[in-house]
């Protein structure tokens, strides 16, 4: 009994691979030897596996059990020692499953997804940022970078990574390089929690962030918030994509309900994704549109009104212009239409 307490407490301290390859050789070998031992009663070699496996793991279904000498040895062997190397086998899962979501939650684990988003510092606009990304796409991924303990967010899409976002091993375990676009919001709370509201040092820390990115990563796109717009000729000698002001859009929209009563509805509605309703999307230009009138009828017929080339809100001054190659066409349509659209 000794002898076989100290051999379990040794098994326990073994190295998991090590575990799991001694038990597979001995469920292995016992199932073959039990085949070999009476071939008559297990009658094939899964057999022997199917009444291993029922006696290590206390089934015991009584179809098949050995009748001679040798194979009762056989069960011996296997009750003493395979059932306590199964057990262990066992724990060693769960504990490697519990390690795996503990090292998930702390943010200690790489991401190996590509095509994802990446958001960088924890924040109420982050959180919205995530909530509309999960909801714009059924199947895309997000990875959220900051230095809390634990992740702040939990969704199966959600994945999170602990470190400092202006290091590269931090945007590294984010695999940054594969991602499909990265929003480095403006963070008050420094790495030792303490608040910091001038908004030269917030933007200071989101230029070191976005300084980073764009030296290792400038291939990826990349959408900045700045909180005072005075700061920005200050990013001018890095390439970001886009811009965003968060307090000045706020205060925009609130004075545009003002003389346009109702018109806040109008841009939340395109500015988030619904089940129903229509909302703002890119799509393909097709072979048959020569001008913007070409695709602005079309469209239109299919239930889809054209807005913009790009950024250029002007279409209905250029409904007779040909259509440059690379234009970026955006429409309000709902999402049945835009399916329609974009199918080949």
């Amino acid at each position: 009994m000794l002898f076989f307490s100290k051999f379990l407490l040794r098994l326990i301290r073994w190295n998991n691979l090590f575990i799991f390859g001694v038990a597979v050789v001995f469920i292995g070998g016992s199932s073959l030897l039990a085949y070999e031992l009476e071939p008559s009663t297990f009658e094939t070699r899964f057999n022997g596996l199917w009444w291993v496996m029922t006696t290590v793991t206390t089934v015991g279904y009584g179809d098949f059990y050995p009748h001679t000498v040798a194979g009762k040895c056989l069960g011996i062997v296997v009750y003493i020692f395979g059932i306590g190397l199964i057990s262990i086998t066992i724990s060693k899962v769960v504990d490697a499953l519990f390690v795996y979501q503990r090292k998930k939650e702390e943010g200690k684990l790489r991401y190996a997804g590509t095509n994802h988003f990446v958001i960088i510092d924890w924040s109420q606009h982050a959180e919205n940022a995530i909530k509309e990304i999960l909801n714009s796409d059924p199947v895309v991924e997000v990875v959220l970078i900051d230095t809390l303990e634990k992740s702040p967010i939990h969704h199966e899409r959600v994945h999170y990574v602990l470190g400092n976002p202006q290091l590269v091993a931090t945007l590294e375990m984010a695999n940054t390089s594969k991602a499909r676009a990265v929003f480095i919001f403006a963070d008050e709370v420094t790495q030792f929690q303490n608040t910091i509201r001038d908004p030269a040092f917030v933007d200071g820390k989101t230029l070191l962030v976005a300084t980073t990115i764009e030296r290792n990563y400038n291939h990826v796109y990349t959408i900045v918030e700045i909180r005072d717009k005075q700061n920005l000729p200050n990013f001018q000698h890095i390439r970001i994509d886009e811009f965003i002001f968060g307090s000045e859009t706020i205060s925009q929209l609130a004075v545009r309900s003002a003389f346009n009563p109702g018109s806040s509805k109008i841009l939340t509605q395109l500015l988030t994704r619904t089940p129903q309703g229509e909302d703002l999307y890119e799509i393909p230009t097709q072979a048959k549109w020569v001008t913007f009138h070409d695709a602005f009828q079309d469209l239109l017929q299919k239930g889809a009104t054209l807005i913009s080339d790009g950024e250029h809100l002007n279409i209905n001054k250029r409904l007779h212009e040909e259509i440059p190659q690379g234009a970026k066409l955006f429409v309000i349509c709902d999402k049945e239409t835009y399916g329609r659209l974009t199918q080949k």
